[in-house]
C-alpha cells in the first residue's frame, strides 16, 4: 500500500473516532515518536535472577508498607534540597544544575 494511501486512510479512521478515542491515539502516536520510549519499549526485558538478600529487602519493604511505615513525598524532596512545586517543575523541563541560579 503506497504511504499516500496508508496516510489517508489513517486521517479517515482518525476522523471517524469519538474524542476520547482521539486522544488516545494522539498519545499513542506521541510515544511512538518518542526516541526514549522507543528505546525503552525495545529494551531486553531483566532477567537477572533476584538475590535472597534482595528478596529479604523486598519482602521486608512490603511489610513495612503494609503497616503504614512510610516517609511523605515532601520529606523525601526535601533530603534533595527540593519542593513539590521544584518536582512538579522537572516533569516539564530539567532543572537547572544544582547551585546554579540560587
Amino acid at each position: 500500500m503506497p504511504y499516500a494511501h496508508t496516510k489517508e486512510q489513517a486521517h479517515e479512521l482518525i476522523d471517524r473516532m469519538a474524542p476520547g478515542q482521539v486522544s488516545a491515539v494522539v498519545g499513542l502516536l506521541e510515544i511512538m515518536l518518542d526516541p526514549f520510549a522507543r528505546a525503552l519499549a525495545n529494551a531486553p526485558y531483566d532477567d537477572e535472577p533476584v538475590s535472597e538478600e534482595e528478596a529479604h529487602d523486598i519482602a521486608a519493604s512490603k511489610a513495612a508498607l503494609a503497616r503504614g511505615e512510610t516517609i511523605p513525598h515532601d520529606e523525601i524532596l526535601a533530603e534533595f534540597g527540593l519542593t513539590a512545586e521544584d518536582f512538579d517543575r522537572m516533569g516539564r523541563t530539567p532543572l537547572e544544575p544544582h547551585g546554579a541560579g540560587r
